[in-house]
């Protein structure tokens, strides 16, 4: 019956990662390279990101420095820096860029707290989903016969108690980047 699950633990599991890869990316004053991984600079037509073209580094707590190994994508690094929703000016020194963070205002803070609390949600709302999925394939199976009614309401229950593990660990997850997020 655990290999039943198994699967949709793997979902369940994945959508943990993208909840905390898309957290990761969200900026918190301080500077963090992980805010530049869905910027894609056109390099000689392709769409590439920008860890691939520069060494990326925290200089100081607030200062995030760019460095092309290639100077000649220095201005395509600039660019996609500015179209993207990063909010943030670069300073184009010739060799390097500099992305200063400057500090959140508190309104700031709250906004981005309300985006965390729903990207946590919508994420309760995908782990939710796969749960419906599990109980529709196992009524699907008890109906052909597969399984067991009995073994159905085990698996149902079973989903359950992976459903709410999974939906403690967002509000967890959630809970410590809005605590970054706030502190000053």
């Amino acid at each position: 019956m655990k290999e039943k699950l198994q699967v949709y633990n793997e979902k369940m599991e994945k959508t943990i990662r993208i909840l905390e890869s898309d957290y990761a990316s969200i900026r918190a004053g301080r500077a963090n390279p992980a805010v530049l991984d869905k910027i894609t600079v056109d390099y000689y037509g392709t769409p590439t990101p920008i860890q691939s073209l520069a060494a990326v580094s925290v200089s100081e707590a607030r200062i995030l420095v760019i460095q092309p190994w290639d100077k000649s994508t220095l201005k395509a690094i600039e660019k996609a820096i500015q179209v993207s929703d990063l909010g943030i000016n670069p300073a184009n020194d010739g060799m390097v860029i500099r992305i200063v963070f400057p500090p959140l205002t508190e309104e700031r803070r709250k906004d981005i707290c309300k985006q965390i609390r729903k990207q946590g949600e919508d994420s309760k709302v995908a782990i939710r989903s796969i749960r419906r999925d599990a109980n529709d394939t196992f009524k699907k199976q008890k109906k052909s016969s597969e399984i067991s009614e009995d073994e159905q309401k085990t698996l149902e229950e079973d989903m359950q108690k992976l459903t709410d593990k999974f939906c403690k660990r967002i509000d967890e997850i959630a809970s410590k980047k809005e605590k970054e997020i706030l502190e000053i």
